[in-house]
């Protein structure tokens, strides 16, 4: 994409190199005038620079002009000359130079060394390691889509439809007036200005009708917009301009977010008033390219704002009373990346955005969100909707599966064109997963095992815990017929990894699951993980660990030195004979007795976290005082208990 949509917030990607001898290109290259810059740059380097950072900057200018044959070139180079010394990022921007030229073999290998050289915290390096999902996989979806180049476009910028009523308003750099167009330095094109289109009653083809509003156009930017649900309000993106334009401490020009008002004459004629701007803004920091949820509470926008995961994240607000705002919240890691997210557009039923963040065939892809408590991990939708070119801006309507998409495919007209489309969504049978777990050894239901369902790709689709009953479930719809596998956690238990394969048709999957601890010695009575060794017999009315009792305690020191962050509890239980009080003191005493011998055989003191006696108030039978019991059943009382907290 070569206009407005990258946004100023790219410059970060620049790495604050400032070269004195090179101030006008550096000058340039702040500003965003790209095509500028970048001759500037290569007139360095046939002077004899190839510094790094001279062909960062000008493989820069390319990669955020979109002109990736030139951007592959310089980046090429600069990979070549520097090898070992180049960031990370630019290996990303190489593998993704690489597509949009479309040498995904190539770009493949590149991604895999991007993820062995980047930060471990940051997620790409997960996406696009060995075992992870390739873009062959993406080239391997069936495809959904049947596209159409819209007579409206041109051979500059046409993009971010949006619906208004029964016609489409669109961004476009064609000069509508009678006056000099002005030249956007980006990409030496008019700076970009809102108009309206009528759509066909088959939603293929869109006729250019008029300049939208001259109330929202300036002379500088306006685009991307979204309406409230009675589309009395509109909120749209233009350039920080309040009668000039307004930059930061570095010059440059940030985008903010505006929203006005529609008044109706008498005749139908709508015209747009109150012009302000939103109270998020800022002049630190852009924000633009809004959508409205359905029932209007919601405003999605993008933003570089603090807080932002990556370049530009998608962030939503609530729309209160009074046209008040809540305070930003990020939409978190699951839809965001350390790359770019634009041109969110919400329905009832999924997030649609672009991103060069998650694995896509080359530059800006769409990806689908499914829209339920939370958002669900992106999927890519796929060629032919998207290229290894920049492929953003979707919108449909949901009940019709058609819509509006942009992309500046070389097989368009110009620089962005905007296509209709028809969606064929793919016949899904869909399968929900149950179990249950179980103690390989007792048969007893296990309550809370965490529990993972994990894609053939390693993809984490859900995370649920097991129920008192051992029973789990998970509301992520899987495919049917498919592998996958469940992975299972819980402490004092060997994890343990289930691979199974759904049914052939609609409906549920049963996966049974029977873990195993992690020693033979390690019980779990009614949901509490124990320790679970023989009687330790104590001599009538005293306290002291006689040798027998000393072999089984013994097995606990054991354990606890083989799990060296075990912590436990000891609790000391006597049968109902005797008197109550006195039971109390006498476990209690049983109790700290045992804790001694276990600090003494070398645990240490703050594995322990308590040794208390309970005395006969935690009898496990009905042998209580009124009771005549055996001596077995009194004994079943008489119990040391050694509770695992963790380890």
């Amino acid at each position: 994409m070569k206009n407005i949509i990258t946004l100023s917030l790219l410059l970060l990607s620049a790495f604050g190199y400032t070269q004195k001898e090179y101030k006008r290109a550096d000058s340039y290259f702040e500003k965003m005038w790209y095509v500028e810059a970048a001759r500037e740059y290569e007139a360095a380097i046939e002077e004899g620079d190839n510094s790094k950072e001279v062909l960062q900057k000008v493989g820069d200018a390319y990669y955020f002009n979109t002109n990736m044959e030139e951007a592959h070139r310089w980046y090429d180079i600069l990979i070549s000359e520097y090898s070992e010394d180049v960031d990370a990022e630019y290996l990303l921007k190489y593998a993704h130079a690489l597509q949009g030229i479309g040498d995904h073999r190539s770009a493949k290998k590149w991604m895999k060394i991007f993820s062995k050289k980047a930060n471990s915290n940051d997620p790409r390096s997960q996406k696009f390691s060995q075992n992870s999902l390739t873009v062959e996989d993406v080239l391997n979806l069936e495809p959904q889509f049947t596209l159409k180049n819209l007579k409206i476009n041109t051979e500059l910028s046409d993009f971010g439809p949006m619906y208004y009523k029964d016609d489409l308003v669109y961004s476009s750099a064609v000069d509508t007036s009678n006056y000099h167009t002005r030249v956007y330095h980006w990409n030496e094109q008019p700076y970009l200005n809102l108009l309206l289109g009528k759509i066909n009653e088959s939603q293929t083809e869109v006729t250019f009708i008029q300049e939208f509003s001259k109330a929202l156009n300036t002379k500088y930017h306006e685009a991307t917009l979204a309406f409230s649900p009675d589309q009395k309000t509109v909120y749209f993106t233009r350039n920080n301009y309040n009668g000039k334009l307004i930059r930061d401490e570095e010059g440059i020009n940030h985008l903010k977010l505006y929203m006005a008002e529609a008044v109706e004459d008498s005749y139908g004629n709508v015209s747009w008033t109150n012009i302000k701007e939103l109270p998020f803004n800022s002049d630190d920091y852009s924000v633009g390219h809004p959508t409205v949820s359905e029932d209007g509470t919601k405003l999605y926008f993008i933003s570089d704002m603090p807080g932002s995961i990556g370049s530009t994240d998608i962030f939503v607000v609530d729309i209160l009373e009074g046209q008040k705002f809540s305070k930003p919240r990020n939409l978190g890691p699951v839809v965001n990346t350390y790359g770019r997210e634009m041109f969110p557009y919400i329905t009832d039923k999924a997030l649609y955005f672009a991103s060069d963040g998650h694995l896509g065939l080359g530059g800006l892809d769409v990806f689908e969100s499914k829209l339920a408590e939370t958002f669900s991990i992106p999927v890519n939708l796929g060629s032919p909707l998207n290229s290894n070119l920049d492929d953003f801006g979707y919108i449909v309507e949901e009940d019709t599966n058609k819509g509006f998409v942009c992309s500046n495919r070389k097989s368009g007209k110009g620089d962005d064109d905007i296509y209709s489309f028809e969606r064929t969504p793919i016949e899904v049978c869909n399968q929900k997963i149950k179990g249950v777990i179980t103690d390989a050894t007792s048969q007893e239901p296990i309550s809370q095992v965490e529990v993972k369902l994990v894609s053939s790709n390693d993809e984490v689709l859900e995370v649920t815990r097991s129920a008192d009953n051992g029973q789990f479930t998970f509301n992520y719809s899987i495919n049917c017929d498919t592998s996958y596998r469940l992975i299972t956690e819980k402490i004092g238990y060997k994890p343990k990894t289930v691979p199974f394969t759904s049914n052939a048709y609609s409906g549920e999957t049963d996966v049974p699951v029977a873990l195993s601890t992690v020693n033979k010695l390690i019980v779990e009575e009614n949901g509490i993980l124990k320790i679970k060794i023989g009687i330790i017999y104590f001599d009538l009315d005293k306290s002291y660990i006689r040798n027998d009792a000393a072999s089984e305690l013994n097995k606990v020191v054991l354990l606890m030195k083989e799990y060296p962050k075990m912590v436990i509890k000891v609790e000391s239980h006597t049968d109902a004979r005797g008197d109550d009080a006195y039971n109390l003191k006498l476990s209690d005493r049983r109790a700290k007795s045992t804790r001694d011998y276990l600090i003494t055989e070398g645990i240490e003191p703050f594995r322990i976290e308590s040794a208390i006696g309970y005395g006969e108030s935690q009898l496990i039978n009905e042998c209580n005082n009124n009771a005549e019991c055996s001596e077995t059943k009194h004994q079943f009382n008489r119990r040391s208990e050694f509770i695992i907290i963790k380890m």
